[in-house]
This record gives C-alpha cells, structure tokens and sequence, in this order.
C-alpha cells in the first residue's frame, strides 16, 4: 500500500522539459513500487500501534507543518494521493512545495488567515480578479481591509501591517496582463500572490518572476474535465507549512480522489492547453474582424480564454448558442460562454465593476477541445440577431502565437519560461 505522505524517487530527476515533467512529475516512485498508475487512498484514519510516537510527530507537525515522515496519521492532516498532486504542481511551478484545498476560494481564505495570524490583515490588490476573491477581500469575512490600485499605485499603498499583494494575470474576464517582475520590485519585502489560473504553468510561472504565492483555482484547466474541484497555493516551504496548519484547523482538505483526478489532469495539461489556445487565437482573429463585435479582449500572452464587447444584446447571445455551453466556469475540455455582469462578478459593486472594465456587453469564453470551424459557427450564428456596427478597433489577434507555445514547451521547467514574456 502507498502509505508515505512525502513523495522523494530514490533518484532526483534532471531538469525536464515542462512536458515532461507534467507526465512524470508525482510519480517518480511508481516503478519501484511495482505500480504503474499512482493509487487512490481513500483512508480517513490509520492504524498505529505506537500512541507515544504519534503523539510525538503529532506534536511536531502543531509546531512546525511540516509533512510527517511515516505513514499518515489522519485524512485532514495529509492524505498520499493528494500530496503527488501537490509534488506535481509545486515542480511545474518552479517552488519548493504547494498546498491543496477543497477549492480555489479555500486555498486563498487560508492564505489571508495565515498572513493575518501574523498581525498582516492589510492588502494591496489590483483589479479585476475573480469576482469572488474581489468580494472575500472587500467584504471583511475575515477581517481583512483591502486597499484597491492600479499596479503604478502598489508601493504607495503598501503599509506596515500590509501582509498580501495580490494580481490576476490575465484577470478575470478582461485578460488585462501585469508586469510580474515589475509589480514584485513595487512589493518590496511583501510577498506578491498572483492568481495563474488562467495562464497556467504552461504559458507563465511567476514565481520565476519575482511571485512568492502562486495560487490555482484547480477546478479549472489542472483538471481540465470539469468533473473535479479544488484549489492549490505554490510557494516555497516555509510559507507551505503554515498552510499546512491552517488547512488542518479550518479543514478545508481536497478529497484525495479530487487529489488523483488533479493529478491525471496534469499529465495532459501541456496538451490541452497548446491545442485551445490555437483555436483561441483563431476566434480572436475572426471576432476583431466582425462587425457586430465591438472590441476584443485576447492577451499577448495567449491562452485559451477570449473575452469580447457586443453592439447587440450579450443575453441573446448566451440564449443563442447550441454547441458551445453557456455555464459558469472556465478550463474544461468543452467550450464555455457566460457573461461577467450577470454571474462571475455580479457580486462586485456595479461601480468598481464598470471601472475595471467589467461593462454590461462583455462576455468571456473558455474555448475547448472542439473544432475551431464548429465552434465559429456557432457563434455567429448567436451573434446574428445583433446590429451590425462600425468596428472599433482595439489591437488584432495574434495567429503566430501557437507558435511561441509549441517553443516554450522545448524550455526546461528549472529554466525561466520565454512563455511568459
């Protein structure tokens, strides 16, 4: 039985590609296991005949959080299957270690309730993040106080009680990108977290650019399916143990089979993300040179997410597609619509909404695995009940741009990736 929590091959590997390591990483001791595919463990507790000695690492972890060395003690302190994941995730990231939560929203509530245990309840954030992180910073749920700013503005804002920078590059919905290097020199010595979900380790790792907190809404393209939630923090150990301690106390555990599932989804990431960027691409190319587009939103750094402004009523177009989902949610295999105003970030005030280009007309798409012939298809064909305007320009897609992809896949996941620049 796979009991050990710590993952380590008998064997460090080389540098690998990120390709590679997507494969491989987690699961560098199968083969001498006699495994092929990792196990699910799906224990609560574990048996242990030596009270004192548990008593003892028990003890050790209050202190430390540090994962135990031995067999597991108990399903809400660590589980083996969900630490592959996160020995996964912490090397496709370029960090020490990571930590895994029950979803995106439980891995940044233990990062605030970690740096406010500390005295740090202050952040500095820039908009547009996830309308939900927008809300548990704004809205005290945790006592914490936000202060909003344009990324020129962090130095300024950051005071002594500061404990968190946070940005979303691209930021949900509007794809709007951030210098990490640049803000992490504004940080100073206040850890930057920057919310990758959308970018992923295939496009940007940024904690080679200065991040100290790389935060994951799992559920999006790290499974990939959209059959799995959970969330996942990358950062280097010291701060990970702390995590550890407060995943413990709050329990806001990632099931161990969310865990295996995170883990296949892995394997494939590279793939998956390559291919829907290149249709994303496409459809930004043909959305900027219709009529009945107003503006579109598509980020240098490429990606699978498009965000584009109608003339016409963006409610008839959700009502109107047939191959492509209209759902909440982003990542999966299959293409998703939904509008911004209405769901993701209806809970942020209509105000700060508006002003960090979140309007009534915009809507975003997580384009998929499908063909990219079928998938304009049935865009135009919603589209067509809308007036066709006078197009308005913003900056034109960029169709080379798989080809930047298919060569940062040929970088080594220990090198700075040419990806994110």
């Amino acid at each position: 039985m796979d009991n050990e929590v710590s993952i380590t091959p008998a064997t460090p590997p080389r540098s690998r590609a990120l390709a590679t390591e997507a494969v491989h990483a987690g699961r560098d001791d199968l083969a001498s296991l006699g495994l092929h595919a990792p196990p699910l463990d799906l224990s609560t507790t574990y048996p242990s005949y030596d009270s004192r000695g548990e008593a003892e690492r028990i003890d050790t972890f209050a202190t430390t959080g540090a994962r135990l060395d031995g067999p597991p003690v108990y399903a809400r302190l660590d589980n083996p299957t969900t630490a592959r994941f996160e020995t996964a995730l912490a090397r496709l990231e370029g960090t020490d270690s990571a930590v895994a939560f029950a979803s995106g929203m439980a891995a940044l509530t233990a990062v605030l309730l970690a740096r406010a245990s500390m005295g740090l309840r202050h952040v500095v954030a820039v908009r547009p993040l996830y309308g939900c992180s927008d809300h548990l910073l704004g809205a005290g749920l945790l006592g914490t106080e936000v202060t909003w700013t344009d990324p020129a503005g962090i130095s300024d804002a950051i005071r002594p009680d500061t404990g968190l920078v946070m940005v979303e590059t691209p930021a949900n919905p509007t794809l709007a990108e951030v210098d990490i290097r640049a803000v992490a020199h504004s940080c100073g010595t206040v850890p930057l977290l920057v919310d990758n979900t959308f970018a992923t380790p295939v496009l940007q790792r940024p904690a080679e650019h200065g991040a100290r907190i790389v935060l994951h809404s799992a559920t999006k393209y790290l499974g990939g399916h959209g059959d799995v939630m959970g969330g996942v923090v990358a950062c280097d150990e010291e701060f990970a143990a702390r995590l550890r301690q407060v995943r413990f106390a709050t329990g806001g555990v990632l099931h161990p089979l969310a865990g295996y599932l995170l883990l296949r989804g892995l394997s494939t990431l590279p793939v998956r993300i390559r291919a829907a960027s290149a249709s994303a691409a496409e459809l930004s190319r043909r959305l900027t040179a219709d009529p009945r587009i107003s503006r579109v939103h598509y980020p240098e750094l490429g990606g699978a997410m498009v965000s584009f402004e109608v003339y016409g009523d963006p409610h008839r177009v959700i009502a109107g597609v047939r191959l492509i989902t209209p759902a909440v949610s982003l990542g999966s295999v299959d293409s998703l619509i939904q509008h911004p105003a209405s769901i993701s970030h209806r809970i942020v005030d209509e105000g700060d909404r508006q002003a960090s280009g979140v309007g009534d007309r915009l809507l975003r798409m997580s384009v998929g695995l499908e063909d990219v012939e079928d998938l304009w298809a049935d865009l135009c064909q919603a589209l067509s009940d809308g007036p066709a305007q006078p197009m308005r320009r913003v900056r034109s897609a960029e169709p080379e741009w798989p080809e930047r992809l298919k060569s940062s896949e040929r970088s080594k996941s220990s090198e700075p990736s040419s990806a994110g620049r």
